[in-house]
């Protein structure tokens, strides 16, 4: 059970760019530390190929690490049909045993490649239902690529190795992106519109709020999102 506290304040400034789209502005503010950082096993418990080294987590304030690990896109008129989804091609790496980045956040329609970049083995998949696949087992140096079509969350993991895990976040449309280590995000050039602006977090879910791009100079929302096991507020899973 998750104990930890997840409180957040997303600050929005809705600036008009032009008379055809906007920016979105905003700041995201994580109070408590909410996930369990990756534990990388032993060499010793893997009995497939070469010795490969352990990855070891850099010295990072666990806040900003929750705060890159929030997703925000817009649902809402952008999204009526795929046409608004411009696809990009990613890249998730297999590298001492992890996936790097252990997020992504794609359009629907993208392709990400998963480059082997380990002296051994691994077999990457998702049983996630946006996209369910097995790509199979392939050494160092070899590339296996996924078209994601369908939005929503893709949970990867390897069979080889249950330490093994990341997420692909599809939005549908392009208006996505991640906070940085402070907070920011910026979503730019969104045509005017009532849209939701939604927010995940992998350990708090999906939290929205109703927003408005018009022709105004200046609009500004506050977006508070709070969690924790019992009370879990406006919390949409």
């Amino acid at each position: 059970m998750l104990h930890a506290t997840f409180s957040a304040m997303i600050l929005i400034s809705v600036a008009l760019g032009s008379l055809d789209a906007a920016n979105i502005e905003g700041t995201v503010i994580v109070k408590r530390k909410l996930s369990n950082r990756t534990i990388t096993a032993s060499a010793s418990s893997y009995q497939r190929g070469a010795s490969v080294q352990l990855a070891v987590d850099v010295n990072e304030d666990p806040l900003s690490f929750e705060r890159r690990h929030v997703v925000i896109f817009l649902d809402g008129p952008v999204d009526s049909n795929s046409a608004n989804a411009v696809p990009v091609h990613a890249v998730m790496e297999q590298k001492n045993r992890r996936f790097i980045p252990d997020l992504l956040v794609v359009p629907a329609g993208s392709t990400v490649s998963l480059p082997n970049q380990d002296a051994i083995f691994h077999n990457v998949f998702s049983l996630s239902k946006p996209k369910i696949f097995d790509l199979g087992s392939y050494p160092k140096g070899e590339t296996r690529n996924v078209t994601l079509l369908n939005p929503g969350v893709v949970f990867v993991n390897c069979h080889l190795h249950p330490n093994m895990g990341a997420a692909i976040f599809v939005t549908p449309n392009q208006w996505n992106t991640q906070a940085n280590g402070v907070g920011h995000f910026q979503l730019s050039n969104v045509p005017p519109g009532d849209y939701t602006l939604v927010a995940w977090h992998k350990a708090a879910g999906f939290f929205r709020q109703k927003i408005h791009v018009g022709n105004d100079d200046v609009t500004a929302i506050e977006f508070l999102i709070p969690f924790n096991a019992i009370d879990k507020g406006n919390r949409r899973d």
